[in-house]
């Protein structure tokens, strides 16, 4: 019998996930920042400035920025690395890749792009001071092979950033439902023309690991001195681990 995983709250076979993620982000890939903006209230600009100015990279280290999609930290990345760096940009989705790549080339940057599966990175051992994965996590069918890639890309002493929707403070979780199940499918149908994606977006994060249960995912993964983040009311949290 073949294994099930979580699509929103839907039980889907592992095998299915992949694409009917796939499906979601082709749909939203054209307005996702703008959709980004809407629902965050531009706060999602805010997590990846604070993700990029407490992640420690200097210029000259090599980044990989993993479900990288519109490019929001690869540019973050550039200018942390200077000329002397590299940033690699990923993403399993064509469409949402192609979104930055373009607009990496449209600011003057050629950086190298990559399409391919978080759960098979094609770079070799050691080889990375920085990865960075930011709201795509949630999204992985394996979540601990996406992790143990990333830990056996990472040169010694590098690290992992995860930038992802987590468990909210508790007082918080009645507005924050409201507005993920009412408000979010119908910005999403007005704005993108897609209410569903957009139900699968809010049902994704319900279905993420907690602070602690991705904490001990990274550590079990290999990672040490696990630490994280929380922002905005643990609407979002920073987990970072190292590699020793």
């Amino acid at each position: 019998m073949e294994n099930t995983t979580h699509f929103g709250y839907k039980t889907v076979a592992e095998s299915d996930k992949a694409d009917m993620v796939a499906d979601v982000f082709h749909s939203v890939a054209q307005r996702y920042d703008v959709m980004n903006d809407l629902m965050s209230a531009g706060l999602h600009r805010v997590w990846k400035q604070f993700t990029a100015a407490t992640s420690g990279v200097r210029p000259g280290d090599r980044v990989l920025d993993v479900a990288g999609g519109t490019a929001d930290l690869t540019r973050l990345w550039l200018k942390k690395v200077g000329s002397t760096g590299q940033v690699w940009l990923t993403d399993i989705n064509s469409s949402m890749l192609t979104v930055g790549r373009d607009r990496m080339l449209d600011e003057g940057h050629a950086v190298p792009v990559a399409q391919c599966d978080a759960e098979k990175l094609p770079f070799p051992d050691n080889w990375f001071d920085c990865v960075s994965v930011a709201f795509g996590l949630r999204n992985m069918t394996h979540k601990d092979s996406a992790l143990r890639e990333m830990f056996r890309v990472l040169r010694p002493g590098g690290r992992l950033l995860v930038l992802e929707f987590s468990k909210v403070w508790k007082p918080l979780s009645p507005l924050y439902d409201a507005y993920s199940f009412k408000l979010l499918p119908i910005m999403g149908k007005l704005v993108a023309q897609d209410a569903e994606s957009y139900q699968y977006l809010a049902e994704s994060i319900r279905m993420h690991p907690d602070q602690e249960t991705l904490k001990q995912m990274m550590l079990d993964a290999g990672f040490l001195q696990v630490s994280y983040h929380n922002l905005t009311g643990g609407v979002v949290a920073l987990h970072k681990g190292y590699k020793f």
